[in-house]
């Protein structure tokens, strides 16, 4: 008997349980009359501080750490548990209706930005920044990698062994295995690379670090023991660097709105925010 056996041959939508249940649907579009606020500066930047919003604040707040003026940004929280990334407003940024959500209004029309990999890529194009020339295939092979590796990480690893409502050992266990063999592949390129793609930081660390140098500095999940991420000494060595470096620091408080109150920034608009 096959597993198929035991379903119907129609899917039938149900109300799922859970923290993130409520808000999925098997239908895309926009659910209610939402406008999008808009700040004074060339981007304007809709998200929150999972680890794909972090990936864009940090990319705005390191090209503002080299001094690039142009480069400033307004951030505004989307509350996803309050479904507001299905406002029509944020669906016509993002017909996918997920965070982040960028328009860039620094040129002669206006230009939607969406998917966190789209961004930073983006970014570093239109200021030449973080995509070095001698090494841009590289590193784009490892921004690409952690756009479809991730999707394991969260919606399989993190879901099933933080979220579920019922914790199911087979899903942990497959989930569990391919996060530790994504973490083992970073730790043996780490082993001869002080950075992702090479000796230069680059839009693959910006990518690559809320994910998985979440892991190993246990900020997400809080499963640092049960994945042993003590394992991966070069992984945890580069997230520790990246974890330093103040535009990261910056980049992990903007749209953030849970955890201890002093290091939250629900929205930001300047630099003088953080103080």
């Amino acid at each position: 008997m096959s597993g198929s056996d035991n379903l119907s041959t129609k899917w039938v939508y149900k109300p799922q349980k859970g923290t993130f249940g409520g808000i999925n649907r098997p239908t895309s579009g926009v659910r209610s009359q939402k406008s999008l606020p808009r700040g004074e500066h060339p981007f304007q930047l809709y998200s929150l501080a999972t680890p794909n919003g972090v990936k864009v604040t940090t990319m705005f707040e390191e090209l503002l750490e080299l001094g690039i003026k142009e480069a400033e940004y307004d951030a505004y929280p989307i509350n996803i548990l309050e479904e507001e990334q299905f406002g029509s407003d944020f669906v016509k940024l993002n017909p996918n209706s997920k965070i982040p959500a960028l328009l860039d209004l620094s040129g002669s029309k206006e230009v939607r930005v969406f998917e966190s990999g789209s961004i930073l890529l983006h970014l570093a194009e239109k200021f030449g920044k973080f995509l070095e020339q001698d090494s841009r295939t590289e590193i784009l092979n490892w921004l690409f990698w952690q756009m479809s590796s991730a999707p394991y990480v969260g919606g399989g690893f993190g879901h099933f062994y933080a979220y579920a409502p019922e914790k199911i050992p087979y899903c942990i266990d497959r989930f569990t295995m391919e996060t530790k063999r994504q973490l083992d592949l970073l730790d043996k390129q780490l082993a001869e690379n002080e950075y992702i793609a090479g000796g230069t930081y680059s839009v693959a660390d910006i990518a690559i670090f809320p994910w998985y140098g979440g892991l190993v500095l246990d900020d997400m999940y809080q499963a640092s023991e049960f994945l042993d991420v003590n394992a991966y000494k070069n992984l945890v060595r580069w997230a520790e660097n990246i974890n330093n470096r103040p535009a990261v620091e910056r980049g992990k408080r903007v749209n953030l709105v849970w955890g201890d109150e002093k290091n939250q920034l629900a929205e930001r608009h300047d630099r003088t925010d953080f103080d």
